[in-house]
C-alpha cells in the first residue's frame, strides 16, 4: 500500500501547489478586486496593495506552475513579513494572533523553492527537451 501511495507523490505535490495557490489568490482578489467582498480596499501603491498584487499575480503563476521556485521564494518572504508585521505584535501565539495561515503559507512556499512545482506545471513542460513528453 505504501509503495502504491508513494507513486502518486509527484502528482499530489502538483495538486497541493494548485489548491494552495488558488486559496492564496483569493487574498489578492479580496484586496484588489473586492472579491469576495470585504471592507478592505487598500490603495495599490500601499503596503497592503503591493501584498495583494503579489498574492494575485504570484498565486496565478503558482497555479499554472510557471517560475515556481523564484515566485515561491518571494511569496515565502511576503508571508514572513506579513506574520511579523500584522500578526506577531498582537500576541506571541499564532492561535491567538491569527497568523496560522501566514506561517503555513510561508513554509509551504519555502518547500516549493526546494521541491519544485511537480509534474503538472508549465515549468515541467518547459524543462522537457524539445517539448517531448514522456
Amino acid at each position: 500500500m505504501s509503495k502504491t501511495l508513494t507513486n502518486f507523490t509527484p502528482i499530489m505535490l502538483s495538486v497541493f501547489r494548485i489548491v494552495a495557490a488558488l486559496i492564496f489568490m483569493a487574498h489578492g482578489t479580496q484586496k484588489l478586486l473586492n472579491f469576495p467582498a470585504s471592507d478592505m480596499n487598500p490603495p495599490l501603491f500601499s503596503m497592503f496593495g503591493f501584498a495583494g498584487l503579489l498574492e494575485l499575480v504570484g498565486g496565478a503563476l503558482l497555479v499554472i506552475g510557471l517560475f515556481t521556485r523564484p515566485v515561491a521564494f518571494v511569496l515565502s518572504g511576503l508571508m514572513a513579513f506579513a506574520y511579523f508585521i500584522a500578526h506577531a505584535p498582537q500576541s506571541f501565539f499564532p492561535a491567538l494572533n491569527g497568523g496560522d495561515a501566514a506561517i503555513l503559507y510561508c513554509f509551504f512556499f519555502l518547500y516549493l523553492v526546494f521541491s519544485g512545482p511537480g509534474p503538472i506545471s508549465v515549468d515541467a513542460l518547459r524543462s522537457r527537451p524539445n517539448g517531448v513528453t514522456a
